[in-house]
């Protein structure tokens, strides 16, 4: 076969771009402006549903905006585009799950590009569909997503630098960077021995801030501007320089230098594995310091600060991994709710939607009550999505028949057929699956509440603690935040103190002094986490509890604060079970009573509710809606 054959249309190249993250969005931009015909793809429906209506805007450094008629959510889906380039820009960890669906695009013509970070990350590719068939892009700009379809540009460093992996598909290199090129995205065309230096040297100047900035939760200016830290990151270049060498890869006697000035120029934003580590995901360590570790090994030399980095960052993602699947030793599984998204049912479908003060939550349910979707999105993030248009997604990608708002803000959104209060769809996402008599403690971002059901899963009464925010989510943040506690590792702090004092002081004001003067007295973080929740615990104390029935715990707080049940089932002698995935509890017994509501509306009967309040001085009493 020659090599004209391999080549794209010049005049319209057909490329597919896989991954809508910050890259793939630049350059899907990039190459569409010069001409090309452009296929994006992400498994993210509320993600391609924005572009679909909105488009993609660039905004920072590079200030674009486009739309796309080619759009979809599904690799197979592509063959009917028929793509001659397939550009990869998705996490390095993703890569191997998508090759099955990648191999039913194959043809003799096809090339794939990959557009990723890391050493090594292009053999992901040539593994399975061979190295004449794989380009490798270095990618020289960066971006955060302000919105699933907005990408803010932090940097651009020209040029890009691409190369055919065993040069013999340089004209198809040359022809997509002559794309970029007409766009001002410049991008050189290089040997692949160029390329094995390029990706050494921009995955080194990555392993030196990305590990560091995300266990250390720092910027990379903030990281950059510290004596400490610098001494360390100069150490982590030069182990990294050593292992290079060992591989032949040479760089300037001035190389190190060099890196520590550029560096300096750093931004005041997190790299993205950063990102990825302090967002409790998975992260790309094993091609970042992981994969010096590896060739340091096959050379004998020591690489301690990488080794160090890599498990850390390994261990902390192990650990937030097993906390979202495993839980708590008395996590309570709900049936049929253990997956964050499954296939949309072709049935009708019900959504529930609860506006908290900090979250707004989503679940859909299908006709037999199992969950199909659920998702979760700041209610006032500086993303402003508007939560209808979210709505709106979800209705596209599913028969919605029926749906009903709930929580905080629920009277503000009109885009529900019912409103009910969160104290009922508490009480009735709970009593799905526990049946019979229970209290339930629900602690949010704003109020705490308990609610009583009777024999008959009704709502007999409830109480709320009083306006003051004291003991909530918000509580919580404000007042870790003045004790300089990481507020991921607040629960994981705090399990291990012996500490017994409680903060005196419910008010968030007053509650701040207080933790000013524990640091100035020189208590340790762990027990001024432990202090803080020992405080909440009291305070849900004083809120009454029915005796000798079963108690649940749902809501955002126990959710990222698991430690607060050991305390409260101490205070309160009496065991607690945390309902598994506690922040969508509300949400999905909206989408129940949505469900419900639907039913009676068909068979035209009046859906029951039935609630007894007790009134007492010290809470306050809404009436169920």
């Amino acid at each position: 076969m020659s090599n004209q054959k391999k080549i794209p249309n010049p005049e319209k190249p057909r490329i597919a771009i896989i991954g809508l993250g910050p890259v793939g969005i630049i350059l899907a931009v990039h190459l569409q402006e010069a001409g090309c015909e452009i296929a994006v793809c992400d498994n993210d429906k509320i993600k391609i549903n924005l572009i679909r209506k909105e488009g993609v805007k660039l905004e920072g450094v590079i200030n674009k905006q486009c739309f796309f008629k080619n759009v979809y959510t599904d690799i197979g889906d592509l063959k009917e585009f028929g793509p001659e380039i397939i550009v990869t820009s998705l996490k390095t960890y993703q890569t191997k799950s998508v090759l099955p669906l990648l191999a039913g695009l194959q043809h003799d013509n096809l090339t794939f590009i990959s557009a990723q970070n890391g050493i090594d990350v292009e053999h992901i590719l040539s593994g399975a569909f061979g190295e004449s068939k794989v380009l490798r892009m270095i990618i020289n700009f960066a971006g955060n997503l302000n919105a699933p379809n907005i990408v803010k540009v932090t940097f651009f460093t020209p040029p890009n630098y691409l190369a055919s992996i065993d040069d013999s598909r340089t004209e198809v290199a040359e022809l997509f960077a002559a794309s970029l090129n007409k766009m001002d995205l410049h991008t050189k065309v290089i040997t692949s021995f160029e390329l094995l230096r390029r990706s050494w040297e921009k995955t080194i100047l990555n392993s030196s801030l990305s590990a560091l900035c995300g266990i250390g939760k720092m910027t990379m200016k903030e990281a950059m501007d510290m004596p400490n830290t610098m001494e360390v990151i100069e150490q982590v270049i030069q182990e990294a320089v050593e292992v290079a060498a060992a591989e032949k890869i040479k760089f300037e006697d001035d190389f190190i230098r060099k890196c520590m000035r550029y560096l300096k120029k750093a931004g005041d934003h997190f790299p993205s594995l950063a990102v990825d580590l302090i967002n409790n995901r998975p992260t790309e360590i094993d091609y970042f310091n992981g994969k010096i570790v590896e060739y340091g090994r096959k050379h004998y030399i020591r690489t301690s600060l990488n080794l160090v980095f890599t498990n850390m960052v390994r261990a902390m993602t192990h650990k937030s991994f097993a906390a979202s699947i495993a839980g708590d030793a008395s996590l309570v599984k709900l049936k049929g709710n253990g997956s964050k998204k499954a296939p949309a049912s072709s049935g009708p479908c019900f959504l529930g939607v609860d506006l908290g003060s900090a979250f707004t939550k989503f679940t859909v349910i299908d006709a037999a009550e199992n969950v199909v979707f659920q998702s979760t999105h700041r209610t006032l993030n500086r993303e402003r999505i508007a939560m209808s248009h979210v709505s709106q997604a979800i209705r596209e990608e599913f028969n919605i028949a029926y749906s009903c708002a709930t929580g905080y803000g629920r009277k503000s959104f009109s885009d529900s057929d019912i409103v009910k209060t969160e104290i009922y769809s508490a009480a009735k996402g709970v009593s799905k699956y526990f049946s019979g008599a229970k209290s339930i403690i629900d602690i949010g971002g704003e109020d705490i509440k308990t609610i009583h059901c009777d024999e008959q899963n009704q709502v007999e009464n409830f109480y709320l603690n009083d306006k003051c925010a004291a003991g909530t989510g918000s509580f919580i943040v404000e007042v870790a935040e003045r004790a300089d506690i990481p507020i991921g590792e607040m629960s994981n702090l705090a399990s291990k103190s012996n500490f017994g004092k409680e903060l005196n002081s419910f008010c968030t004001v007053f509650a701040k002094t207080e933790i000013m003067k524990w640091m100035f007295e020189g208590i340790p973080v762990e027990d001024t986490a432990k202090g803080i929740y020992l405080s909440i615990a009291n305070k849900v104390a004083k809120m009454r509890l029915a005796p000798d029935v079963p108690v649940f715990m749902i809501g955002g707080v126990i959710a990222y604060h698991p430690y607060l049940k050991t305390i409260l089932e101490t205070r309160l002698k009496n065991p607690i079970q945390i309902i598994e995935k506690p922040q969508h509890v509300v949400s999905f017994g909206a989408a129940l009573l949505a469900k419900e509501h639907f039913e009676h509306l068909t068979s035209n009967e009046e859906p029951k509710e039935s609630l007894k309040v007790i009134e007492t001085p010290e809470t306050q009493i809404i009436k169920v809606l």
